[in-house]
């Protein structure tokens, strides 16, 4: 009997919306910067959606005549498109925003849009070296035959340069200072010099065209590995923000979630107006003040977006594989799940939420506000 291959969790964004980037591709055939895969104006509409049909000039083969593409940032066009401008200028562009905010997400989606693909990405930690910045050796064919191209292991970012494509760079302030500042004559000279290999074509590394950097940033890390002033001036800064509106954010958490939910074999099942409850309790958390303009004590976590949508993907997981009772029962227990990570203060802030806006929503007459007041003991 034969096994079937397993199926991958997540997919790359060129490969998850290949039709769109593809149809974009043939839609709009107008300048691009060098070495882009589309068009800036196509690469807008590929993260910020288009909000209607659109119609290919000409038919192509293998895709449809026409195509909607779908909006995958919840955010201000007016950020994207200053983020796309950055990089046609082949200058490095940082994302900074609170954790959650969909920063990781966009520079995924950019680097897909501009050069076809976001695997060369460095996730950088306090262990992340100048190797994976530079490049690296195989030890085996260094050891056998001396310094040469054939043992020479490019990073992802010497990959980009070589090939003029958008380098990604994770939690650029966890990389230690003296690892950093790798990038300031990477990002200033453009090239790369391999001093083992000098006298030859390969002792040094020129990026090509279209070669630039996405790096992101936490704003609650700043002081992790401050960057250095020559580091940040190499950098377009762009704030990603949490999402303001709130039928979008509510929008966007279903959307997640249900994909989240649906890849293990289940159905999204929670009611809309629990999740409707969920992404108000997130926003009353992170805002510090309630939907009425009640006053709520801020815990020390962050409320992301991306935590509701675990909170919810756990839900309707727990609704589809262990019903019982109301799936509403379970909403308390996972956001002090989520409220807890940091603070043990922020138990008490929680309850605090409990005592002032669930009780006065419940006093309104709000049945769903009613049964979370009702729970409150489940939160000791």
């Amino acid at each position: 009997m034969t096994t079937p291959a397993p199926t991958r969790q997540v997919l790359p964004a060129e490969e998850r919306y290949a039709e769109e980037l593809a149809f974009l591709a043939a839609y709009d055939a107008g300048s691009r910067p060098p070495g882009w895969a589309l068009t800036p104006r196509a690469a807008v509409t590929f993260v910020c959606g288009s909000g209607e049909a659109l119609m290919l000039p000409s038919p192509v083969e293998g895709l449809p005549d026409k195509l909607e593409i779908a909006p995958k940032f919840v955010g201000e066009r007016a950020l994207v498109e200053r983020c796309v401008v950055t990089l046609a200028g082949e200058r490095g562009l940082l994302l900074v925003g609170e954790p959650g905010t969909a920063k990781s997400m966009l520079s995924e989606l950019l680097s897909a849009a501009v050069s076809g693909t976001s695997a060369l990405t460095v996730q950088g930690t306090a262990g992340t070296t100048e190797d994976a910045f530079r490049y690296g050796w195989n030890y085996a064919l260094l050891l056998a035959q001396g310094p040469s191209r054939q043992a020479l292991v490019d990073s992802p970012v010497l990959t980009a340069m070589r090939t003029g494509r958008v380098a990604r760079i994770e939690e650029v302030t966890r990389c230690l200072p003296e690892v950093q500042d790798a990038l300031v004559s990477i990002l200033s000279d453009r090239r790369v010099n391999v001093p083992e290999l000098a006298g030859t074509e390969d002792g040094i590394v020129a990026a090509a065209q279209g070669f630039t950097v996405i790096g992101t940033a936490n704003l609650r890390d700043r002081g992790v590995s401050e960057m250095s002033a020559a580091l940040k001036r190499r950098f377009n800064f762009e704030t990603v923000a949490p999402i303001g509106d709130p039928v979008a954010e509510t929008a966007l958490v279903r959307r997640q979630a249900t994909s989240a939910v649906e890849r293990a074999g289940a159905a999204f099942g929670v009611d809309a107006s629990v999740l409707d409850a969920l992404v108000t309790v997130f926003r009353d958390l992170r805002a510090g003040r309630s939907a009425e303009g009640w006053d709520v004590e801020r815990p020390g976590t962050v409320m992301s977006t991306a935590e509701a949508v675990q909170v919810a993907a756990s839900l309707a997981i727990a609704t589809a594989y262990l019903p019982a009772g109301d799936v509403v029962d379970l909403l308390p227990g996972h956001l002090l799940g989520v409220v807890r990570k940091d603070d043990p203060a922020d138990h008490d802030r929680l309850l605090g939420y409990w005592d002032g806006p669930v009780r006065r929503r419940a006093e309104e007459g709000s049945a769903l506000w009613r049964r979370l007041w009702d729970l409150r003991e489940t939160l000791r």
